[in-house]
Order: C-alpha cells, then structure tokens, then sequence
C-alpha cells in the first residue's frame, strides 16, 4: 500500500503508537517510508520550532529526513480540536495545502503513513472533516479501537461512517488502554462480528512497561 491513513474511535486511543509500529514494520522490510501527522493541537517549540510529540515520533521511527513542516504541515500550541486551534491561532487548515505536502512526502518514499488527529470525523475545518479528506484521496484505512467501556459503541459508529464514505478498512487493531475493563474478551468478540475487516492485533495493557516488545502484537500483513 502507498498510503495508509491511521485513525482511531477517540483521542488518546494510540493512533501514534500504531502508526509508529506500521513504519517500524516498513523499515524493517527495507522500505522507505514518509511520516504525516497533517494536523496536531498541543504543541511546544524546540528551536525555535513549535512542534507536536506525536510527529516527532513518527520522524524519529521512520529514521529518514523530512522537512518538518513537510510532516506537519498544521501544528498548534493549543490542546484542543484542530480547527478550533487553527482558529485561536487566527489560521485556518486549506485542504489544498495539505494535499500539496503530501504529495511531497508519496514521491519521495515508498509508503506514507498518515496519522490522523483525534477520531475519525474530527473537523479540519468549519467545512471539511478528516473523514472527508481520506475518502476524497481514497487511502485505505486502519481503526485503532481503545478498549473501554463504550468502545462497541465507538468502534460501530466509527466502522460505519468510514464504509459510508466508501473507505477501505484495511483492518484495525485493539489496544488495552484501561486495565480495569470488565469481559475483554467478550468485548472484542463482539466487535469482530460487526466489523467485517480484518483484526491485526491486540495491544495488552502496557502499564509501567515499554513498548519495544509488542511489535509481534500486529501482524500488518493481514491489511487487505
């Protein structure tokens, strides 16, 4: 795949992590591959550079050198949704701009992962969502599903929304945000028999541990 556009049921799901283990995997193939994080809220300055934690580290884990502002074309210091951030900073998200720097990164790389922000209908703009965006550049997609309470919910109406936009879900991945969920497995189960795409993998709860060995969690060759 060229491209692949990183989303989840919520913020704080771990889009970034998933994105981050699918250009490790690249790598590890030999496989050059572009990071893009479009639009991010809550950032500080490095440099002199205001920049976001989460494309730092998909920059970091793709282990070639792009123009940050090629990555992240869109960065804002404020916390919150990115177009209400892009208007606090009197600026607004032109859908043309991002198509221009992901053009960039497809013709200098071999993939481009694209880590969305927040879940899958966040606005980039008062007109135009995420969602609107992917399905108009027809990039399969990848569903992260943070498991919680409330997450079947989450998980349909984001599987749903993403087939009426005549998206392709190349498969999603669980991850174990909460430890204290209550019949796991039962919860995904349930989920499999609604979401018809493939389940690359379950994140276990991570606690106090690193993430260097859950790589083997996903198995990204079951995307289709």
């Amino acid at each position: 795949m060229k491209n692949i556009f990183i989303t989840g049921t919520d913020t704080g799901v771990g889009k970034t992590l998933i994105s981050k283990i699918l250009i490790e995997y690249f790598v590890s193939k030999g496989e050059s591959v572009a990071p893009m994080k479009p639009v991010a809220s809550g950032a500080f300055f490095q440099n002199d550079i205001l920049v976001n934690d989460d494309a730092l580290v998909l920059i970091k884990a793709a282990n070639t050198h792009f123009d940050y502002s090629t990555v992240n074309p869109y960065v804002f210091k404020e916390p919150i949704a990115p177009h209400l951030a892009a208007e606090k900073a009197n600026n607004i998200v032109d859908i043309e701009y991002l198509n221009l720097k992901h053009s960039e990164l497809e013709i200098a790389a071999e993939h481009v992962v694209i880590e969305g922000a927040g879940g899958w209908q966040v606005p980039l703009n008062r007109n135009v969502s995420m969602a609107d965006w992917v399905s108009d550049n027809q990039w399969p997609v990848i569903l992260v599903v943070g498991l919680r309470l409330g997450c079947i919910n989450h998980a349909r109406l984001s599987y749903l929304d993403i087939i009426a936009k005549k998206s392709r879900l190349a498969g999603w991945v669980v991850n174990s945000i909460d430890p204290e969920v209550l019949e796991a497995e039962s919860v995904i189960a349930d989920m499999e028999q609604f979401i018809k795409a493939p389940l690359l993998g379950v994140i276990p709860w991570l606690g106090n541990e690193t993430e260097s060995d859950i790589a083997h969690c996903v198995d990204f060759s079951l995307m289709v």
